[in-house]
């Protein structure tokens, strides 16, 4: 299935360059928004709730949007969309970092006993951090010269806790939104995360029932 233009699937390198460099511009966006309200006052009235709603909200954006990478590449037929998947993962890696530097710094101002009594009694935050301890192995593999040196398929057997890492920060979101009776936008997550993940499972499991009954060469 290839449901986008040739042009767009046929785009020269200097092309997909560019627009590597633009999806990077626009994951930076919500960030630089929330240094120029923080410099301007516009934070509203409780800025640590702000910051740490608006970068746990861009986390789980950037991660749903690294899940669409292959689906939206075997629908559309735009195979340079791969090139975009390892920056936008690093992306929302350096959004879940900044989401857990909120919590420890402005949270709880560096106070190691407060952040593991809340870490051990709260549930959310509990897999929250799980989340972005399973995180931090793909940001560090996350280069070229680790991928070489792990192996292809090493490297994508690590790289599959992306599909435990993103369920994690739905619960961690749903769990935090269910308490304030909030719960419209997890679950739009929750569907989103499944349907994409469920996507994965079929193709997966229809190119392993195609090649059924095949021999297999030596």
């Amino acid at each position: 299935m290839q449901l986008a233009p040739a042009a767009l699937r046929n785009l020269k390198p200097r092309a997909v360059t560019g627009l590597w460099w633009l999806f990077l511009a626009l994951a930076f966006v919500p960030l630089g928004r929330l240094v120029v309200l923080g410099f301007t006052g516009g934070l509203g009235a409780n800025p640590l709730e702000f910051i740490t709603h608006s970068t746990g909200d861009w986390t789980l954006y950037l991660f749903c949007i690294t899940l669409a990478v292959t689906p939206l590449r075997k629908i559309t037929g735009l195979n340079w969309l791969v090139r975009m998947r390892r920056m936008l993962g690093l992306m929302a890696f350096l959004y879940l970092c900044l989401h857990f530097t909120t919590f420890v710094w402005f949270d709880h101002f560096f106070d190691l006993g407060e952040i593991w009594k809340d870490i051990v009694k709260r549930p959310f935050i509990t897999v929250g951090v799980l989340a972005l301890l399973l995180s931090i192995p793909l940001a560090i593999t996350s280069t070229n010269g680790m991928v070489r040196r792990l192996g292809g398929k090493r490297w994508q057997a690590l790289h599959r806790l992306v599909y435990v890492i993103v369920p994690l920060g739905v619960l961690h979101y749903w769990w935090d939104k269910a308490g304030k009776n909030l719960i419209a936008q997890p679950l739009l997550f929750a569907v989103l995360v499944g349907v994409l993940l469920a996507l994965r499972l079929l193709w997966r499991r229809s190119g392993a029932s195609g090649t059924a009954g095949k021999p297999v060469r030596r």
